[in-house]
């Protein structure tokens, strides 16, 4: 007996198990430009898109004698498994980093992760049914758009500033919600150097804003990765400094030390840490202790405060290189953020200019950027993009504003030309990736 072919339904799926997906999985797309940035990586294409940090300051050669000894001396230790909530004398010393930003916290309410966006997938997991609202500013960290799309949870964004998170918009953006019959879960928020906005939230503006989501019962959750890198050497008090029962502190050792141990974590309230913990287990079982024991030896045994600064010297010196050369070459009608610490210029561009359609010929032009699109939920930013100063040298970021300019300039005589004629489909969060990080 043979068997049926086959029945024709004149349609050829081409991924056989795509009736098999959860339904969580359609808030899961991949990024439009990630193909571009293959490109992009080619050394004759200066990238302002990615957010890698400038490792070449390392004392590489340390570092590789303390691995090393580390291996030879507690190898047996390094290469095991190990706990969910991340080793002791990591969590103490993490203490004491995050008391440089006022915070006052116990070893065992920091939770290590694989990286801070480890961190926010689990706090978004133990939060977010489907259909449950985030608040998260507009625009707002990729990656979070990526976590919050891939739990089915809805992004209402609210408006910045200059002076970060505005008062008055998150708590028109909660009665918006109200009178829908919902409720916001938790802000989520970049409150110093923002990604990719670049902008700081007042302190002034610190404690109304705990108040407004303290008193509306909406927790905050607080990503703070360049908070120890202000170029004028000031450290702002963190949120969690202020309400340590309502914030949840999501912390990295990526842009302060080296991205590629992906070692973050974080602080909780107590009952909170508790699901935390379970949580870690269920998605890597336990970080790795290797990583961990390296990021120890390196906080204890080097000048690490030292680092940082030589970290902040590096990057003010790029961000006075980029502002100057969008001064000196982008056309008359582009306006950007002034950066005070962190990664990261918002571009915003003249009207009818499309920075995502604009992207393929920039690349082409040799010059990459990340287009304000995947910074929004909801297909906002066409007329934004982001600029990354961390890790190009200043005279390669110079070159690369300079070829973005013609780009633009070219774009522009289209739309005087013709008319604004770019017609897309409004699209959603994109998953994170090393080019949009």
């Amino acid at each position: 007996m043979t068997a049926s072919p086959p029945e024709r339904t004149g349609r050829h799926n081409l991924d056989p198990h795509l009736a098999r997906y959860a339904a969580r999985t359609a808030g899961m797309t991949a990024s439009e430009i990630r193909a571009l940035f293959a490109v992009a990586s080619r050394p004759e294409v200066v990238s302002l898109a990615g957010g890698m940090p400038n490792l070449a300051a390392l004392p590489l050669d340390t570092l590789s004698t303390q691995i090393a000894e580390l291996i030879a001396e507690d190898g047996l230790v390094a290469l095991q498994y190990g706990s969910a909530h991340g080793i002791p004398v990591l969590r103490e010393q993490i203490c004491d980093i995050m008391a440089l930003e006022g915070i006052s916290a116990h070893p065992d309410d920091v939770v290590v992760t694989v990286g801070s966006q480890m961190g926010l997938d689990m706090v978004t997991r133990l939060f977010c049914d489907p259909g449950d609202v985030v608040l998260a500013e507009g625009p707002s960290y990729v990656g979070a758009l990526g976590s919050f799309a891939a739990y089915q949870a809805q992004v209402v964004h609210v408006a910045m500033d200059d002076d970060g998170l505005q008062p008055e918009a998150l708590r028109a953006a909660l009665d918006h919600v109200a009178k829908a019959g919902r409720r916001a879960k938790f802000l989520y928020t970049i409150p110093n150097f923002h990604n990719p906005a670049g902008v700081t939230l007042a302190v002034a503006r610190r404690a109304e804003i705990l108040e407004i989501c303290r008193s509306h019962g909406v927790l905050v959750v607080e990503d703070n990765p360049y908070g120890l890198l202000g170029f004028n050497g000031q450290t702002y008090p963190a949120l969690r400094s202020t309400d340590p029962d309502n914030v949840v502190y999501l912390g990295s050792f990526s842009k302060t030390f080296a991205s590629g141990l992906r070692v973050g974590w974080v602080l909780a309230p107590h009952a909170v840490r508790e699901k935390l913990v379970l949580a870690a287990e269920s998605a890597t079982l336990c970080p790795p202790t290797l990583n961990q024991l390296i990021v120890s030896r390196y906080l204890s045994t080097h000048d690490w405060k030292g680092q940082i600064k030589t970290f902040r010297e590096n990057y003010r010196e790029r961000r006075d290189a980029i502002i100057s050369a969008l001064e000196q070459y982008l056309p008359a009608g582009c306006s950007w953020t002034y950066p005070d610490g962190g990664f990261y210029v918002w571009v915003t561009v003249p009207e009818g200019v499309d920075t995502k359609a604009m992207l393929p010929r920039a690349v082409t032009a040799r010059v990459a950027y990340a287009s304000g699109t995947g910074f929004y939920a909801d297909g906002l930013g066409s007329r934004q993009m982001r600029l990354s100063y961390c890790y190009p040298t200043p005279e390669r970021i110079k070159e690369g504003v300079r070829r973005l300019a013609g780009v633009l300039e070219s774009e522009m005589d289209l739309v005087r030309t013709f008319g604004n004629v770019n017609m897309r489909p409004i699209s959603g969060p994109e998953n994170p990736s090393p080019d949009t990080a």
